[in-house]
């Protein structure tokens, strides 16, 4: 899968990450992917609901140790 931009949110804690993802989806074109990488363990259900809010697909996510990596979709 390409990644057209990644978010580094490591050390960020919530509302920071999806704060800063929206601004950065905001920023790109329908269709392209955004990786936010963050440390932040409530960031896995906060980017669940923020998809089902702003209309953004959820691709993926995943837990590699210490980070919680999310895949969205610019609606």
């Amino acid at each position: 899968m390409q990644i057209d931009r990644e978010l580094d949110a490591r050390g960020l804690n919530c509302p920071l990450p999806i704060l800063k993802a929206k601004k950065a989806l905001a920023e790109m074109s329908s269709g392209q992917v955004l990786k936010v990488i963050a440390t932040d363990a409530g960031s896995v259900r906060d980017f669940q609901a923020f998809a089902k809010q702003t209309g953004n697909e959820l691709l993926h996510q995943e837990t590699t140790g210490p980070e919680y990596v999310s895949l969205l979709r610019r609606r």
